[in-house]
């Protein structure tokens, strides 16, 4: 048994996200958003910090990371959970951060998400892009898609992940889980040979670069269902994003692109509640309508608010409706919603008018 063991146990046992481990300081776990020294530990020599990395690979792996100074890979513990490594070099040395992976994917009617969410899972082509910051839960909501694709139908599902983070068991459908840097040399890579595997569903774990973001879009065109993920707030950064990704002189080739082939944007932001422990995510939902496509194409990439908000009948919602949700069920506090809010003023004016007082912000 590693030496971590003990204290991945710990993580999964409190009910954290992620172990931090670094040279100089005790290991700290993250609680419901908050970082915490894990209680009676001390500060973690070099040494000990080697030693406890160690463990968890092999030689290859090792090899790698004390010549690259990164490494990303997924460790199991039978019976915890399975964690998401990440290898790093700071100013003090060798690091580590450690997520957790739930063993189970949690069902989709128990992540409280907008119900237009899980009618993604019944499409059957286009690119579905699921965005936010790290740790927004991105991964959790696209297992419970991908789930309920496995549960519904017969498909072959096939996922490239960098590393593989939930494990998912064939129920109707064929599932392929293939992971950078032990089953093939890059997303590109393993995008380009998806395609011929007669796939019906592809996830790509991260569309990192223009290739991949291209080769992503373009198996969306050919009737696949593509789901991807990059770290963007809402729909209207992520399809900047996308084009912007694109040299100048292509960026009208990629419009028209992404018009044909963008089924939808789901935008998570994570917070913690005040209701109880925990944490919770607002959801922003852009889904595909007759005048999108137009939209997109022609640039006006601003509107694209006014169709969300014109849009709720369809399920869509905009990052400040889920906000506002948020606060009016007690589960957030008004001040974080409006930090995180994309129109301040607007925010508080539909606040403190949708509850019937006034709500103390700071602005």
């Amino acid at each position: 048994m590693a030496t971590l063991d003990k204290l991945f146990r710990l993580l999964n046992d409190r009910d954290g996200s992620d172990l931090h481990i670094a040279v100089g300081e005790m290991p700290r776990i993250r609680l419901h958003g908050s970082l915490e020294p894990i209680a009676g530990a001390t500060a973690l020599s070099a040494q000990v910090v080697a030693d406890l990395l160690r463990e968890l690979v092999n030689e290859t792996q090792w090899n790698r990371y004390r010549a690259e100074n990164d490494l990303d890979f997924a460790y199991g513990l039978e019976g915890v959970a399975r964690f998401r490594a990440n290898y790093f070099r700071d100013h003090n040395g060798m690091a580590a951060v450690f997520r957790i992976i739930p063993s189970e994917v949690i069902p989709i009617e128990d992540l409280n998400l907008p119900p237009a969410v899980e009618k993604l899972a019944h499409l059957s082509e286009g690119l579905v892009l699921v965005t936010g910051p790290t740790g927004s839960g991105k991964s959790t909501t696209l297992a419970a898609i991908l789930d309920r694709i496995n549960s519904t139908y017969a498909k072959h599902i096939i996922t490239i992940e960098d590393p593989i983070e939930f494990v998912h068991k064939p129920k109707k459908s064929v599932i392929t889980q293939r992971e950078v840097g032990s089953h093939t040399d890059s997303f590109t890579a393993a995008l380009h040979t998806a395609v011929r595997l007669d796939p019906d569903v592809i996830l790509v774990g991260e569309m990192r670069d223009l290739e991949t973001i291209h080769l992503a879009i373009t198996a969306a065109e050919m009737g696949v269902l593509v789901f991807g993920t990059l770290h963007t707030n809402n729909a209207i950064k992520t399809i900047d994003r996308i084009i912007d990704s694109f040299p100048g002189d292509q960026q009208g080739q990629a419009r028209t692109m992404l018009a044909e082939s963008l089924a939808a944007v789901v935008s998570q932001l994570l917070m913690r509640r005040i209701d109880r422990p925990g944490r919770v995510a607002a959801i922003e939902v852009l889904i595909r309508t007759s005048g999108i496509p137009n939209i997109i194409r022609e640039g006006n990439i601003s509107m694209l608010l006014s169709v969300i908000q014109g849009g709720r009948k369809q399920g869509m919602q905009s990052m400040d409706d889920g906000l506002l949700a948020l606060v009016k069920s007690g589960a957030i506090s008004a001040e974080e919603a409006l930090r995180r809010a994309v129109d301040k003023t607007v925010f508080e004016q539909l606040s403190s008018g949708d509850r019937g007082q006034t709500l103390e912000l700071d602005t």
